[in-house]
């Protein structure tokens, strides 16, 4: 069963930025309904007072509607709602022109303020929210001075002097305008962060295939030279078979032996890849957490442990740090290496835990499930990476567990048990 918020939670930081750029657009509709519609109960009567709230409630809704469809619009998952700014335009024509005619028509004194704080309201709000679903600055301009415009040529049948038409143009104007460019501005700061989203994992992409490329120029490296060398003694061993000559056999012995020298050579490249240097890999978590804007904190001593222990707990490192990066939310990670009673204890720790609790007791238990939502913050992260984890682990005796140990904080532990003699050596390094 979710905790309540879990929705909330689940969410990458894009969509958390995008829900409140939302819901922010949806206040907005909220406040224009309580600034101009409640607000006419104070200034005339209950029942003109309900014909303008139930009027600036439609224009809010339009308003919320579109908003909503202009904001997918700029994220590209619906096309531009020309027709739904349109009946935006239309539903503010209407609510301002039934506002001057309630103004002009109804009781003296008593409702020309309220329907005036609707007539300029109701178009400030429509010019700000139909600017979200055009494009180019000279556009949101032209709608921001159309409605302006309007403003102004509806009051004359109220008989305002041209001076006052002027200024309420120009506030509507103004307004209309300012609350344009907060929208605009929330949008733009909505793309800034799914294109930083981006570049974090192109970023990551790219080092991925940076690494692959230094592992195809290593195997390059390896196998070009005896290939060379090989294709060379088979077509001499071919030309000296033709002719009879014994010395044939032993240009294929050579290559026989060349063969199996590469295929050791290649071995020790794929060794040397796989295998993981403690030392290296906690100066790497450092490096790339710090770069991905969380801060790391990294305390104890590598040096010294056996080659095996090293390589080991260097892989848990790696999988947490990937796990953290992928699939949390964490804005502090600890990375702890101490040695204690003949045992290596590896410990890393990250406040960006989502669903942890989902997991129960059993995520404590080392269960790839736990481990993945402790290294990450999901609890449905990558459980093959965790069981290869526990495979490198069980062959030196090592173990993993994995459970929250506090509120949104996830804590992985990772034990080897040191040979005697290296025990001994760490204890010394420690002291």
């Amino acid at each position: 069963m979710r905790r309540p918020g879990g929705w909330w939670r689940l969410k990458s930081t894009p969509e958390k930025v995008e829900t409140y750029t939302r819901w922010s657009f949806h206040f907005f509709a909220v406040i224009e309904v309580f600034a101009l519609g409640v607000t006419a109960y104070g200034r005339t009567g209950a029942g003109l007072a309900t014909v303008l709230c139930l009027l600036v409630a439609a224009h809010a809704a339009v308003c919320m509607l579109v908003a909503s469809r202009a904001l997918d619009w700029t994220r590209g998952r619906r096309p531009q709602p020309v027709r739904l700014m349109w009946v935006l335009g239309a539903v503010s024509a209407v609510v301002s022109v039934v506002a001057v005619a309630i103004a002009e028509r109804g009781p003296a004194g008593e409702v020309e303020t309220a329907a005036g704080s609707v007539y300029g309201g109701v178009l400030c709000f429509g010019a700000g929210v139909i600017t979200l679903g055009v494009s180019g600055r000279r556009r949101m301009i032209a709608v921001v001075g159309a409605f302006a415009v309007g403003a102004g040529l509806l009051t004359f049948p109220l008989g305002m002097p041209v001076l006052a038409s002027v200024v309420l143009a120009g506030l509507v104007f103004v307004t209309g305008g300012f609350l344009a460019v907060t929208s605009l501005f929330s949008l733009w700061l909505l793309n800034a962060v799914y294109a930083l989203d981006d570049a974090k994992e192109t970023r990551s992409r790219l080092a991925v295939a940076e690494e692959r490329l230094r592992f195809g120029r290593d195997l390059h490296d390896v196998m070009g030279r005896n290939l060379a060398v090989i294709a060379l003694k088979s077509e001499l061993a071919v030309q000296l078979s033709r002719r009879g000559r014994p010395e044939a056999v032993e240009q294929m012995i050579e290559v026989q032996r060349i063969a199996q020298e590469s295929q050791r050579e290649v071995r020790d490249v794929v060794r040397g890849y796989r295998e993981a240097a403690l030392e290296v890999e906690l100066a790497g978590a450092r490096g790339v957490l710090s770069a991905a804007g969380i801060v790391a904190k990294v305390t104890g001593e590598a040096s010294g442990l056996p080659a095996e222990v090293q390589s080991a707990l260097g892989w848990v490192v790696r999988e947490a740090t990937t796990n953290v990066l992928r699939h949390g939310d964490a804005k502090k990670v600890a990375v702890t290496v101490r040695t204690s009673k003949g045992r290596v204890v590896l410990t890393v720790e990250n406040d960006g835990a989502a669903e942890t609790g989902a997991d129960g007791p059993s995520a404590g238990s080392g269960s790839p499930a736990g481990a993945a939502g402790g290294a990450g913050g999901a609890g449905s992260g990558g459980g093959s990476g965790l069981a290869g984890l526990r495979e490198r682990l069980s062959a030196v005796d090592g173990t993993l567990r994995a459970g929250p140990v506090g509120k949104g904080v996830f804590r992985l532990t990772a034990e080897v048990p040191l040979p005697a003699p290296a025990a001994g050596a760490a204890l010394e390094v420690a002291s």
